[in-house]
């Protein structure tokens, strides 16, 4: 299968942090309603099911604990939203598939990606053996801790490459409710990249080991093969990935 370098699409807030996208990305729009062409106007948003806003695991949930080389981080995924995703995510989990993996790009106040056994952003398969589309919801967002799937601009890319959004800072400001529930809004005032809503496929939330991600994106780096200052120095592995609640 031919690959293609996995990335996040960086958006112009990635400028104000002094870093140059890779060359196989496009650049995102920073807009408020950047992600609102996925959401109905007919639809009541503040009706939605919200499950990253509710800390705790329930019955329709899978549990993974991601152990890595600086710690562990608990995730809850939500595979009634996105099968798909968890059930590749699950499933490479179980086989090891990502034991021994490299977070290969990081970029502090954005985002920690991992999933690649090459370790370098162009490897990696689904368990399928090709790419699958994404499976965007209105009731998943880019908050902090978010879990979501890489992909590249091509249709149908996503593999095993996933990325943990990093960013604590407000972000907000200038969200309208037409596009996003009032729950989410209030959310994204403890950070978190709303740009990425609606382009990639948010599919579990950390629910513990937040201070590990953050610790993670901390570590030193320098210029990848694309010109991004975005490949660790010393990269943090993945240990292996313990499945702890598989949804009932």
């Amino acid at each position: 299968m031919k690959t293609k370098r996995l990335s996040v699409l960086l958006s112009l807030a990635i400028a104000v942090i002094g870093l140059s996208a890779c060359a196989s990305k496009t650049t995102t729009s920073s807009s408020a309603t950047s992600s609102s062409e996925k959401t109905s106007e007919s639809v009541d948003l503040n009706s939605l099911d919200l499950p990253q806003l509710d800390p705790n695991v329930k019955d329709d949930e899978d549990l993974v604990q991601v152990n890595t080389t600086e710690g562990a981080i608990k995730i809850k995924l939500f595979p009634k939203i996105a099968p798909k995703a968890v059930e590749n995510f699950v499933t490479h989990a179980k086989e090891g598939y990502y034991n021994g993996v490299t977070f290969h790009r990081i970029i502090e106040d954005f985002m920690i990606q991992s999933g690649d056994p090459k370790g370098d952003g162009t490897g990696g398969e689904s368990i399928w053996g090709k790419g699958f589309a994404a499976e965007i919801s209105n009731q998943l967002y880019h908050l902090n801790g978010a879990l979501s799937m890489a992909s590249s601009s091509a249709p149908n890319s996503l593999g095993s490459q996933f990325f943990i959004v990093q960013n604590h800072e407000d972000k907000s400001d200038g969200l309208a409710i037409q596009y996003y529930p009032q729950k989410i809004i209030d959310a994204y005032k403890n950070g978190g990249r709303p740009e990425l809503d609606g382009k990639y496929a948010v599919f579990g939330q950390v629910i513990e080991g937040m201070d590990v991600v953050d610790k993670i994106a901390k570590q030193e780096v320098t210029t990848s093969d694309t010109g991004e200052q975005s490949k660790p120095v010393n990269p943090v592995k993945i240990t292996s990935i313990d499945v702890l609640q598989e949804a009932k």
